[in-house]
């Protein structure tokens, strides 16, 4: 008898729209009515149905207060003090709200109360303050940060915190990094400062409050000063601001780590924001501000309240689209985000393991340092027996891992093997390298290049480690050190890039498990870099390095789909010499080296679902 499926075939699930990973995700922004007056550096409550939008500047400090409907703005009661660079409670409505802080000038501590009619002069903040952060209720808010001195862009910029609780201000919990320009989001005992601007730097730092602390988190993935924000501090959105330039970017943060959503049409700062309810991302709004010069332009945030959850190697029919859809894995859409930093900054370390399980051997100035990574936390480990740098590393899995060659008074031969808890030698190779590479685990893998003098000629050797000892390989067909490399013992390795003395290398060599073929080059030539350490030799990434004169140091991350090479997004910070762990092109980790100096900094790569439209022909 025919089976069901024979006779009908199979269905395929049929959407009306492309999966998502997250209501925010599926989120997006849309024009709105236009103020009736074009100001920068105003504040704003409620949400996209019914909103506020006060103070400001024009040509001046303003007292301008308009009502949105959902349509068009009205204006109504003005403020009591023009002011410029104020600050709200942020889940005010157009019936209760606060405006305080902000420059007249000078610097201001007025505190506004808005009933629905007009505004009330009620307990000013004990620190005049401009360009603070504010959220919470007309009931419960909070003030933080800003620039504290009477006269504007001396600084300093403040730490302090202050707690309204209805009628009076007092003093809460100080911020850990002094900041101006920052956003906030929450409420009183659960709120986020959101970016900034340091002195001078801006920032994308991220601090959360509990009611009585502040803690660093989180970074977002760009710096930004004068954002909007909308939601809560574990599910709400940052948008907008300078970066420089000015920005249209959102970022969506969900308790744990932020991710890049749908962008302002245009890009802006210094707005007035509603974040909506202060419990989600279901709606936010986003009016007038600096695109430079004033604006009075309106923006909508909408997100579904429901949606269909992505999922990897999901097969749907998106029947507005008229096309066949898959979810996988999108390089395209990569990201580096800032990670938790080693505790000890160095560089030129033997590194292996994934993005969530790693090890970080040696460096300088440090060279007999060892730390461990489990996803989290990094944490000072037994060091190795014999100090050293460059040396080739490999196969961390927690409870094994090799070390092999590297410097120490030249070139040395020695091997140490790691066992969960500390090293012990092993049989030392047949002769002494330094910055070499090495693939594999930590009884079947393979080291290549490296140099056999100090700074002395660079090698193509290749040599196989079967777990006792070493055997001589095919070497490579072009010498070369400090390169990159991915794979297993026996099959597709690479090796990228590196140098060979007077030169740097684009050169690229695949590994069949007996001989070594040239295949397509990088795109931009580097040694010192650092490569996802993937099992599969046809997916994986290079990232950082530099030239073999050491500058520029490179930012620039290149993905390798196992014939060609395509550039993708950049580290925030360009580097060299770092470590670097990662099981697939998808997820990998960066830490210490040098960017120009040396380094703690550590940041995660990873690669979003996408949905691909799938074609034939």
């Amino acid at each position: 008898m025919a089976k069901y499926s024979d006779i009908k075939g199979f269905t395929v699930q049929t959407l009306s729209t492309d999966t998502v990973a997250s209501q925010a995700a599926g989120g997006s922004w849309s024009s709105g009515g236009s103020l009736n007056t074009a100001r920068r550096g105003l504040a704003g409550s409620g949400a996209t149905t019914a909103a506020l939008a006060f103070g400001g500047y024009v040509t001046a400090a303003s007292a301008l207060n308009e009502q949105y409907n959902g349509t068009s703005w009205t204006e109504v009661g003005d403020l009591n003090t023009a002011r410029t660079n104020v600050a709200s409670s942020g889940n005010g409505t157009t019936t209760a709200s606060l405006c305080f802080a902000g420059n007249t000038p000078p610097n201001s501590a007025l505190n506004e109360s808005w009933n629905g009619s007009a505004w009330t002069e009620v307990g000013d903040l004990t620190i005049a303050r401009n360009e603070s952060g504010g959220c919470g209720t007309t009931t419960a808010a909070l003030s933080f940060g800003g620039e504290t001195p009477l006269t504007p862009g001396s600084g300093p910029h403040s730490v302090k915190t202050e707690e309204w609780d209805g009628s009076s201000w007092a003093e809460g919990g100080d911020l850990n990094t002094g900041i101006r320009g920052n956003a906030g989001l929450g409420l009183q005992t659960a709120a986020l400062s959101v970016g900034g601007q340091l002195d001078p730097p801006l920032t994308n730092h991220v601090e959360s409050y509990n009611g009585s602390a502040w803690t660093e988190i989180a970074n977002m993935n760009a710096a930004k000063n004068r954002a909007g924000t909308g939601g809560s501090y574990t599910n709400g959105l940052a948008f907008g601001g300078d970066a420089p330039p000015l920005t249209a970017a959102t970022e969506y943060y969900d308790g744990t780590s932020w991710t890049e959503v749908g962008d302002l049409s245009d890009a802006r700062s210094t707005g007035a924001f509603g974040g909506g309810a202060p419990t989600g991302v279901s709606d936010a709004i986003l009016a007038g501000g600096n695109t430079p010069g004033n604006t009075a332009n309106t923006e909508e945030w909408s997100a579904p309240a429901v949606f269909n959850q992505i999922q990897e190697g999901q097969l749907f029919f998106n029947s507005t689209a008229n096309a066949f859809k898959e979810s996988i894995t999108d390089m395209a859409g990569a990201t580096w985000a800032t990670s938790t930093s080693i505790n000890t900054a160095r560089q030129s370390g033997g590194n292996a393991g994934t993005a969530t399980s790693a090890i970080f051997m040696s460096g300088t100035p440090t060279p007999a340092a060892v730390e461990t990574w489990d996803g989290s936390s990094w944490t000072e480990a037994s060091e190795l027996n014999t100090s050293r740098i460059t040396g080739g590393s490999t196969g961390f899995t927690g409870t094994a891992a090799i070390y092999a060659g590297g410097e120490s008074s030249g070139p040395t031969t020695n091997v140490e093997l790691w066992d969960g808890s500390s090293f012990s030698n092993s049989t030392a190779l047949p002769t002494g390298l330094r910055a070499s590479n090495m693939f594999g685990s930590s009884t079947a893998s393979v080291l290549t290049g490296g140099a056999t003098g100090s700074p002395g000629a660079t090698s193509s050797t290749s040599l196989l480690w079967n777990g006792s000892s070493w055997t001589a390989l095919t070497e490579m067909g072009t010498d070369r050190n400090v390169g990159m490399e991915a794979g297993i013992s026996t099959l597709g390795i690479i090796a990228t890039g590196g140098y060979d003395p007077g030169q740097t290398i684009n050169n690229v060599e695949e590994w069949n498990g007996s001989s070594w073929t040239e295949v397509s080059e990088v795109n931009t030539a580097r040694a010192y870099g650092i490569s996802s350490i993937a099992a599969s030799y046809d997916s994986y990434i290079i990232c950082s390095g530099a030239p073999i004169d050491a500058s520029p140091l490179r930012a620039n991350t290149e993905f390798w789909n196992g014939s060609t090479w395509t550039e993708l997004a950049d580290l925030s910070s360009a580097a060299r010499s770092s470590g670097g762990s990662g099981a697939s092109s998808a997820s990998a980790l960066i830490f210490g080296g040098l960017n120009p100096s040396v380094t703690t900094d550590s940041f995660e790569w990873t690669a979003d679902l996408a949905n691909k439209t799938i074609t034939s022909s």
